[in-house]
């Protein structure tokens, strides 16, 4: 994980070494939520164009590894339940899985619901227990055959990281001063809460962050060059 404090000293730093401007904590947190889910959401673009590319045995540079590990951080399960319905948790749905007692587990084949609807109308192609399937409306999921309860499915799917936070306390002239206990809205309200995409990604969040802290105080230099850099090093992932 990439140190939230260390993030914000190092944004303060770079926008204050030549007077161009502040980010106060609440606009730093706004920032680096959108930052991190940028680079978040890119990595199944990056996996995806990896994949196209020709196969790469090296331990260390294998890009298709590389950000599947990124992405294995996300990954998480949990009973569908008896509504059949999908949790705020899953943010891409992977795979269903059905396990019946005594049985080995079986994975619920995903259809459209018009494919699904014609399947159920021959004895042929009508899913069984033993080869299910399943469609998908809104956060709904119609498993097919009827019979299987949602609480033996299990989901796999990949989760959103959570919102960083850089928490503070006010100081006796106003000054914020950081408040390096964990974040619990309940009873830590100004506590922080560190990035989850790995540190490997730090360079880019940095330069993500200051982009957008340009556009707030009106830099467009800033702007101009925190994303060329940024560019700069999408382009030397991909060549």
């Amino acid at each position: 994980m990439i140190k939230v404090n260390q993030v914000y000293q190092t944004v303060l730093y770079i926008l204050n070494k030549e007077q161009r401007g502040y980010v106060t904590p609440e606009e730093f947190n706004s920032l680096a939520t959108q930052s991190q889910l940028d680079i978040f959401e890119k990595y199944f673009e990056d996996l995806n164009q990896a994949l196209r590319m020709p196969p790469n045995d090296s331990e260390y540079a294998n890009r298709v590894k590389t950000v599947q590990e990124k992405i294995d951080l996300f990954e998480s399960s949990e009973v569908l339940g008896s509504t059949k319905t999908l949790s705020a948790n899953v943010h891409r749905l992977g795979t269903l899985q059905y396990t019946e007692t005594g049985k080995l587990p079986q994975e619920l084949e995903q259809m459209t619901t018009h494919d699904l609807l014609l399947a159920q109308r021959s004895k042929l192609t009508a899913p069984t227990k033993s080869f299910p399937a399943f469609s998908i409306q809104g956060k709904v999921i119609n498993i097919s055959p009827s019979t299987i309860s949602g609480n033996d499915v299990n989901v796999f799917f990949v989760k959103k990281p959570l919102d960083p936070i850089w928490g503070y306390t006010l100081g006796s002239v106003g000054n914020f001063i950081y408040n390096s206990n964990a974040y619990d809205a309940t009873t830590e309200p100004n506590g922080s809460r560190d990035f989850e995409i790995p540190s490997i990604d730090q360079t880019e969040l940095i330069l993500k962050i200051l982009m957008y802290a340009g556009v707030i105080i009106r830099d467009p230099s800033i702007v101009q060059t925190a994303a060329s850099m940024v560019a700069q090093e999408d382009q030397n992932e991909k060549t």
